[in-house]
């Protein structure tokens, strides 16, 4: 590198204001982004999508998504409520049921939208995971087939043209800052957003009846590597900083389940592990790949309640009255008695076998030894249009790999990742419409709690975006005015670091964060560590994050997501600070409380900001009520653009 300094290359716009008046405003333009907009635009309303990258491939499911939850598939052998298996728990029974009954219908409207969704070229016929009557290709469980296959990586630009196609304005480059309240009141109704050009530095003021958040989950709280992004085990974009979050905080709205995410966020306690779904293993994509040894010795499968399978058949279809399998880890992890929904893995005990001399490492996905079909399906379909590996397909492509003679190394020893076991999402709370606790404001996809997956991103972008709007015509034609205080203190703290000249940058500050959430809320957790973090991170808030600097409006766009880091990590430690017990189901373990789930603590755990300090209030976990009759009162909300023949 010459060291000549790089100027600019767009005009700086500092302190400058656009205004956006829209109906619905959607922030966030990943796959329950740009549904919502769709969703509100059928309406007829006027609609605003912005996004902090370019919508076009912007989000987790940006690049490409393989696998599609799709319970109302004609092909599938269960009923909604046969599929539904979270009540009671702390799933999001609410997303996942809207998911299950409109899975099939919004895939059916990506296909109309130009995504390919079946097997047409018949390049898959006579396969056991192939439905002929359909030509749909399914994943995992070949029997009861609720989860299908799509060839994912042209499902974002499907989408983009049809949001241009009803007329919804999209702002790329813009990131959303903060949401706009009744009176500059926290709490109060919501009527509109604040977003930061990420490439002259305007500030966007957008004007709204109501508002949808679709930004994703907090993932670089505790792992973080600026260098080493390509080697980071997440599954999404590292763009995802928890933005959403720490604006519906601050602004009042309540969140759920935060005391849930844990250190080991799909990269292991280092974050820097392979590329998730890139190498050979039995994960997920991978499911359900031969693996051997160093040797080329077969590693054996087991069923949940460890017996070896010999059948590759059995790997996808469930054992006489097991039901269906609930997901796919290709990895027991318990012994050889795993829970009667989990779908079979490599033997339990590989590791103790692998020290004791049994297997060889390293080990490898032998595609070669799987049948013609089982090999394509996951390798070039699956590895290929899953997000991630898009690149690791054609980079191995180009150095000539040939699956049908070549293994691959597996670096996540053939099972699931470590940080699937704590893949927790807290998120927001809502109700059947998707809305908060605040008037005006609405969730969908990741910004929900439990709300990972594209199949709960695209149908819950588009209840939202279709209830949201309906919303909208019950309140006057005119917009309510804004605080012109409320947004004169978000000017003052968003461009806060571009007018220091010496300071930290936006990477010490987010490694110092990591690193309080590493010591003080990782694995062990009790009372006194809690409050030496929340110590740690005020003195940081106080401190360090106060000389913050920005040379540019990227730089400053990556230093108001480290700031939104600083409040996300507040909020999880003041939530687990807030459970008085541990929890299997949240993967949620304090030394001082080590009774699992007492009764006493089976519910949710609110938390919101009020006047600066964190504010809890709970609820019954089966809040929501039965779904059939709460899904039914909404449904008409819903334009439904495709000819369907599911459930």
């Amino acid at each position: 590198m010459s060291g000549k300094r790089i100027e600019w290359p767009y005009e700086i716009k500092y302190g400058q204001e656009k205004d956006v008046y829209a109906d619905v405003v959607v922030l966030g333009g990943g796959l329950a982004g740009c549904y919502a907009a769709i969703g509100a635009a059928r309406k007829g309303l006027k609609v605003a999508l912005c996004d902090k990258s370019n919508v076009i491939h912007s989000g987790s499911g940006g690049t490409g998504i393989d696998h599609y939850s799709c319970p109302s598939n004609p092909a599938c052998k269960l009923t909604i409520d046969e599929y539904m298996s979270t009540r009671g728990t702390y799933a999001n029974y609410i997303a996942k049921y809207i998911m299950a009954r409109d899975s099939y219908e919004v895939l059916c409207e990506m296909e109309k939208m130009g995504c390919k969704v079946r097997d047409t070229d018949d390049e898959f016929l006579g396969a056991d995971f192939r439905d002929d009557e359909t030509k749909l290709l399914f994943a995992n469980d070949y029997e009861f087939r609720q989860m299908t296959r799509l060839w994912g990586g042209g499902m974002k630009p499907a989408l983009v043209k049809e949001c241009e196609r009803l007329g919804v304005n999209i702002y790329n480059r813009v990131m959303a800052t903060s949401l706009l309240s009744e009176d500059g009141k926290q709490g109060g109704r919501i009527i509109g957003a604040t977003g930061l050009d990420t490439q002259t530095g305007e500030m966007y003021i957008f004007h709204a009846k109501a508002v949808v958040m679709a930004m994703c989950t907090p993932d670089r709280l505790w792992i973080f590597s600026s260098e080493w992004v390509g080697l980071m085990g997440r599954d999404g974009p590292p763009t995802n900083s928890g933005n959403g979050h720490a604006m519906a905080y601050r602004a009042g709205a309540e969140l759920v389940r935060m005391e849930s995410s844990t250190h080991e966020e799909w990269g292991g306690s280092t974050g820097i592990g392979s590329v998730l779904f890139g190498s050979g293993s039995t994960f997920s994509t991978w499911f359900p790949c031969n693996m051997v040894d160093a040797d080329g010795k077969p590693i054996p499968w087991e069923r949940w309640d460890g017996k070896i399978l010999d059948d590759f058949a059995e790997r996808t279809h469930p054992a006489p009255g097991q039901g269906y399998f609930t997901m796919a880890l290709g990895g027991s992890e318990t012994n050889g008695k795993g829970y009667l929904g989990a779908s079979p893995g490599l033997i339990h005990d590989l590791q103790e076998r692998i020290e004791k001399g049994e297997y060889k490492l390293p080990l490898y996905a032998d595609l070669p030894s799987m049948s013609p079909q089982e090999r394509r399906a996951i390798f070039g379909l699956m590895v290929g249009h899953e997000g991630q590996t898009y690149p690791v397909y054609r980079n191995l492509t180009r150095a000539g790999f040939d699956p049908e003679k070549d293994l691959l190394q597996a670096y996540d020893m053939g099972s699931a990742p470590v940080g699937w076991r704590r893949l927790r999402y807290g998120g927001l709370m809502h109700d059947w419409d998707l809305k908060t606790n605040l008037d005006g404001l609405y969730g969908a996809g990741g910004q929900l709690f439990d709300g990972c997956g594209c199949s709960i991103a695209l149908t819950t972008g588009r209840w939202a975006g279709s209830i949201a709007a309906d919303y909208t015509k019950t309140l006057p034609e005119e917009f309510t005015p804004l605080s012109r205080a409320q947004i004169d203190a978000e000017k003052e703290r968003i461009y806060a670091p571009i007018h220091r000249e010496d300071g930290i940058n936006w990477k010490e500050l987010e490694a110092g964060i990591g690193k309080v959430l590493q010591d003080y809320c990782g694995d062990n957790k009790n009372e006194e560590l809690f409050n030496i973090g929340l110590q740690a991170l005020d003195e940081i808030k106080n401190g360090e994050a106060k000389t913050l600097v920005a040379r540019n409006p990227h730089e400053l766009m990556r230093a108001v997501e480290a700031m939104d880091i600083l409040t996300c990590a507040e909020m999880v430690i003041n939530a687990s600070k807030a459970r008085k017990a541990s929890s299997f189901w949240l993967f949620f373990d304090r030394i001082d409380y080590p009774d699992r789930d007492p009764a006493e603590w089976n519910k949710w755990l609110a938390i919101k900001e009020v006047d600066g300090k964190p504010a809890f209030a709970e609820y019954p976990l089966d809040y929501y009520g039965y779904g059939g009759t709460e899904y039914e009162k909404r449904a008409d909300a819903v334009i439904r653009d495709a000819e369907i023949g599911g459930k």
